[in-house]
């Protein structure tokens, strides 16, 4: 099951999404993409839903007021580095579809109104573009242990890693002990 963010601040606009979502296939060179989607219409709800649920696709519309899309998608980079990322908007600004491709990588800019077709589409290929490079990952780490270039050891570090960002990380005092982070001891 492939799970999507969509973020829109407009309420109708995330209500179509879903339903879109909902009802068509989504389907790419032979894959099925079973799809379970989660909404959110602040910007900041969709970061704080992204701290706690792993998703492999985040949609999210170009201009909202609380913050613009690229901002966001950057913030959903750093929780989630292998999500893919598409931007909607009813706005064609080539500046904004530019830094969208710099600074957030993005699959694909889509513009509103969106052709339902052309829009699965869009997902299916992103989706399946996701799971080709963690493919591709995993097997050239395969390759790396097989030639000793990286023990069992690293691998699992750099996995768990993947999963918890600065889990790996211990920030020792001078007389041995660890430091915690106090912005970590403020969300418990």
């Amino acid at each position: 099951m492939s799970r999507i963010l969509i973020l829109d601040d407009e309420a109708p606009i995330v209500n179509a999404l879903q339903r879109l979502l909902r009802l068509a296939p989504c389907h790419y060179g032979g894959q099925t993409f079973p799809l379970e989607v989660r909404a959110c219409t602040s910007p900041l709800a969709a970061l704080a839903l992204a701290e706690h649920e792993e998703f492999d696709l985040f949609m999210s519309d170009y201009r909202m007021p609380e913050m613009d899309g690229i901002e966001f998608l950057k913030a959903s980079k750093r929780l989630q580095p292998d999500a893919a990322r598409l931007i909607l908007s009813g706005y064609a600004d080539l500046n904004a579809l530019v830094r969208a491709v710099n600074e957030v990588g993005i699959e694909r800019f889509i513009g509103k109104p969106w052709n339902d077709y052309d829009l699965m589409s869009a997902i299916a290929q992103a989706l399946a573009h996701r799971n080709l490079l963690l493919e591709n990952r995993q097997l050239a780490n395969l390759v790396r242990l097989e030639m000793g270039d990286m023990t069992a050891e690293q691998l699992e570090a750099e996995r768990l890693e993947r999963l918890e960002p600065g889990i790996t990380t211990v920030n020792w005092g001078p007389d041995g002990s660890v430091l915690l982070d106090p912005e970590l001891l403020k969300n418990d």
